[in-house]
């Protein structure tokens, strides 16, 4: 599994803190991140990563998250969370499947960056009951 990073311009010094936290905390990092990429750019190449293993996750960091969220739903068979808290992070991994997640550097700080990047990667997905919703979104182009 490895974990997919990427920022725009207003996301790079976060992404470097939870890129630092994650390999210390021994996952393996793919970053994605160019000079001069727009998040939408961003948010692509991202997906295209974590497309070619199932297992693989994805974070985009930009300002607020919205817009990498916006982008993130477009591509097909993607299911991607705009997230500013620990607590949805991990139960977008249990209940939704989802494996992209969206942050904005200026609604959150380092430790709280780095909780989330964690409280994600940490997560698995229950199956069960939740699977219905996520064959619904899987169903969506």
């Amino acid at each position: 599994m490895s974990i997919v990073i990427g920022a725009d311009a207003a996301g790079l010094r976060l992404k470097e803190v939870v890129k630092d936290f994650l390999e210390k905390e021994n996952f393996h990092l793919v970053d994605v991140t160019a000079e001069g990429r727009d998040f939408v750019d961003v948010t692509l190449a991202v997906a295209a990563e974590v497309n070619k293993e199932e297992q693989n996750l994805g974070i985009v960091i930009d300002a607020y998250g919205a817009g990498p969220f916006m982008v993130a739903t477009k591509i097909k068979g993607m299911v991607a969370a705009e997230v500013s808290d620990e607590r949805s992070a991990y139960m977008t991994r249990g209940h939704n499947n989802s494996r992209m997640i969206t942050m904005g550097a200026q609604l959150v700080g380092d430790e709280l960056a780095k909780n989330i990047a964690k409280g994600f990667v940490n997560g698995k997905y229950d199956g069960g009951r939740h699977q219905i919703r996520v064959d619904m979104l899987n169903k969506m182009g």
